[in-house]
């Protein structure tokens, strides 16, 4: 039920992607202005509010894999070959790799596939074809954005209410 595999994303999470190179660039922009919002964000918080640890450790793991991914994408391009059906990626003079500044691709690799089976025919619509719970590949970069964005949503509500109630106040 748990495996290491060796696999190349093109794109963000779940292998979700937008299109080609300006797709990549986009979403590589998109995570440099993430890591400097959550980081002013951090320093407001500890300057201003003086919050609760577990909000602080959480957002900082949303940050330590946002970072994790686009030291990935920055850098992973330009010091490797491109992987193969056949061939896994080989270590480049650096410069010399697939893909141009923060255009590479991620590396997934833990796989957790807990439940495989094959539904039952009398199961509507998907009735006698294989079923895999838990599908997704990813790296832990993603755990800690995924996990700690779950973690918020589910127990810090309150904590971001109050932030925004605060901001009403102010005006």
């Amino acid at each position: 039920w748990a495996q290491i595999l060796f696999i190349e994303n093109n794109g963000m999470a779940f292998g979700m992607q937008f299109g080609g190179i300006v797709g990549k660039l986009c979403l590589s922009i998109f995570r440099l202005v993430l890591i400097v919002a959550i980081i002013w964000f951090i320093n407001r918080l500890i300057t201003k509010n003086n919050p609760r640890w577990s909000i602080l450790i959480s957002l900082t793991f949303v940050l330590a894999g946002a970072i994790g991914n686009i030291i990935d994408s920055a850098f992973y391009g330009l010091i490797f070959s491109e992987s193969t059906l056949f061939t896994v990626a080989d270590v480049t003079p650096f410069g010399d790799g697939y893909a141009p500044f923060l255009c590479g691709k991620v590396v997934d690799m833990f796989y957790f596939p807990i439940i495989r089976t094959t539904l039952p025919s009398w199961f509507p619509f998907w009735g006698g074809e294989e079923f895999e719970f838990f599908r997704p590949i990813f790296n832990f970069a993603d755990a800690c954005v995924s996990c700690s964005a779950i973690y918020m949503l589910f127990f810090e509500r309150k904590f971001f209410a109050s932030l925004t109630k605060k901001k009403e106040q102010e005006k």
